[in-house]
């Protein structure tokens, strides 16, 4: 079987175009940015233009964050996640804003209550899949525990960043630890963590991974999932950059856009190796259209060097 390659959730880069481009590049399955239940019951507009979604995604998957059952099972019912393939629910997030409210990986603490909100978001999945994102523990590695829980609970399958949350991103990804989560449990289990090069993503088959999410590896980078399957690239890197930026056109007005593209068009420099002065340009980029003509000419340059 081959293994499906999924985008992971990331807060500020999993936009919809961004998605659109992994997914036409070879991501089986994106995810969302993290969407707050409790927002949902407020009905928040930014919660609203973070679920907003393109007919050229294949399947995406919706996650959520929160840490009180009620407003969680309410969030099942919402509309605006009712045009998803799946759900998934955010038990990895260490920020600590997120951590400090009790939600996120601070769910990791007590698996009671994260057991509690899992049974009772799988009340209303309906024909949509149930998932959960989590690390290895809190504060220390109880991965096989935590993933029996959410087995348990009724979680269809689980991504292991293989991190403590107490870790944040710091030193390296614990593959031996994933391997035991996938082990220890019958649902499919998808690896995270330091997939950046083709022998990490090898590394991480090693686990016996039913999939491998990849995150800040395609930043700036989302031809990186044609890399990983020998894929040739269904579309030039220029034309990969100008398709996100067109598609978050179609959702966005251009004053948010000057400055939410400034990170991925950095990240898309750094990837085509310019230099810091054009790197410095990106960074101050005032006019996306200019942009898209300096980067025409950075991917020229790159793909005849």
């Amino acid at each position: 079987m081959e293994t499906k390659l999924l985008l992971a959730p990331m807060a500020g880069y999993s936009d919809v175009g961004f998605r659109v481009v992994c997914a036409q590049l070879g991501a089986d399955l994106t995810f969302t940015e993290m969407l707050s239940a409790q927002a949902m019951k407020y009905d928040s507009e930014k919660t609203k233009a973070l679920a907003f979604r393109d007919a050229r995604e294949k399947a995406v998957v919706a996650q959520i964050f929160g840490k009180d059952v009620q407003a969680m099972a309410e969030a099942m019912q919402n509309p605006i996640l009712q045009n998803f393939e799946g759900i998934d629910i955010n038990m990895g997030c260490p920020a600590p804003k997120i951590v400090k409210n009790g939600e996120g990986s601070a769910l990791l603490k007590n698996l009671s209550l994260a057991s509690q909100i899992i049974t009772e978001c799988k009340k209303y999945a309906g024909q949509r899949s149930l998932s959960v994102k989590v690390r290895l523990g809190f504060s220390e590695n109880n991965i096989v525990e935590i993933a029996k829980m959410c087995e348990e609970s009724g979680a269809d399958f689980i991504t292991v960043h293989g991190r403590t949350a107490k870790q944040m991103y710091a030193g390296k990804a614990d593959y031996e630890a994933i391997a035991a989560a996938k082990a220890s449990v019958k649902i499919p289990v998808f690896g995270n963590g330091d997939i950046v090069d083709e022998q990490s993503y090898q590394n991480m088959l090693l686990c016996g991974v039913d999939g491998v999410m990849i995150g800040r590896g395609a930043v700036g980078s989302p031809w990186f999932f044609s890399e990983l399957k020998r894929e040739k690239l269904s579309m030039g890197k220029f034309e990969v950059i100008k398709t996100h930026v067109e598609v978050l056109r179609q959702f966005y007005p251009e004053r948010f856009l000057i400055l939410h593209l400034r990170k991925h068009f950095l990240a898309y420099a750094a990837k085509l190796h310019a230099p810091s002065s054009v790197k410095q340009k990106f960074a101050l980029q005032t006019n996306i259209d200019e942009s898209l003509n300096l980067f025409q000419s950075l991917v020229n340059h790159f793909e005849n060097n």
